[in-house]
């Protein structure tokens, strides 16, 4: 029971739910896909957003939710392996027990969009968070209009969600393209980076009907919002998402402030135009 107010409400923020780990897989070197369940419940995510995952004695992290919100009866993580913490959450095994707190943060507002076209860019770890967001349109595909979807990593080695990808370029719901920043010679698509794939759409898209989604690299949103600044897009039609940084999860520690701005109280999520003002912020 939360002090001062006397409710149940509030205490669930800080006090972590047992999850158990359903499956689990490498993606890369570094990732590790998860689906995990709650005991008897969905975990109440929205396309966007985020929770913190904890082990008992090891610690916890702020983790985005790659599912969407669709799936019902468990949701799904990847992990990416970048200290002691994320180190023990590769180490889990199926039946595993381990605390979630969440869902955190603001949200992709896809109820708004209903009509529009949306173009997704999605490049590395970015296109994990994008996937709930995706996956979410494509089970309601007809609340939209036109769908594209253009990813971009570093080489192969760092693809993700490979076969996921195959279905969705097969998938005539959506026009999906594909870029690695490095070739080889086991790749036959596209090298370069990820804004060498606009040109390939450009003549079919309606800027001033289109919702855009950018999550990636930092040195990715300058070059993108250029491009799409520079075909006639409104910058509150521009949405992106600064997961960098986070840490508790309910702007209780600072590690996420920009400028003054809580990442993970105020964001993830924000439009463009909302954070225009943030020297920080991209």
């Amino acid at each position: 029971m939360c002090e001062g107010c006397g409710c149940h409400e509030h205490e669930s923020i800080y006090m972590p739910e047992p999850l158990t780990v359903v499956q689990t897989h490498p993606m890369t070197e570094r990732d590790r896909f998860f689906e995990f369940k709650l005991n008897g419940k969905d975990l109440g995510h929205k396309p966007g957003q985020f929770a913190e995952i904890s082990i008992p004695g090891i610690g916890e992290a702020p983790i985005s939710v790659s599912s969407s919100p669709t799936k019902k009866g468990s949701f799904e993580m990847v992990i990416r392996k970048v200290g002691k913490v994320t180190a023990a959450f590769h180490d889990l095994k199926p039946g595993d027990t381990l605390g979630v707190r969440g869902p955190f943060g603001t949200h992709f507002p896809m109820d708004e969009f209903k009509g529009k076209d949306l173009l997704f860019f999605g490049a590395g770890i970015g296109l994990v968070p994008l996937r709930s967001a995706i996956n979410y349109a494509l089970d309601n595909r007809s609340d939209y209009g036109k769908i594209f979807l253009l990813c971009g990593f570093t080489d192969i080695s760092q693809r993700l969600f490979i076969d996921e990808m195959e279905s969705w370029k097969k998938n005539p719901s959506l026009e999906f393209l594909e870029t690695i920043d490095r070739g080889s010679p086991q790749w036959k698509g596209n090298t370069g980076v990820i804004t060498t794939l606009i040109p390939k759409i450009k003549d079919r898209l309606s800027p001033r009907n289109t919702k855009a989604f950018i999550v990636g690299p930092p040195v990715m949103y300058k070059f993108v919002i250029l491009e799409l600044r520079n075909m006639g897009f409104r910058d509150a039609d521009v949405i992106v998402s600064l997961e960098r940084r986070m840490k508790c999860g309910v702007g209780k520690c600072g590690h996420c402030q920009i400028d003054g701005v809580y990442v993970c109280q105020e964001g993830p999520v924000f439009t463009l135009d909302g954070i225009a003002h943030l020297v920080e912020a991209l």
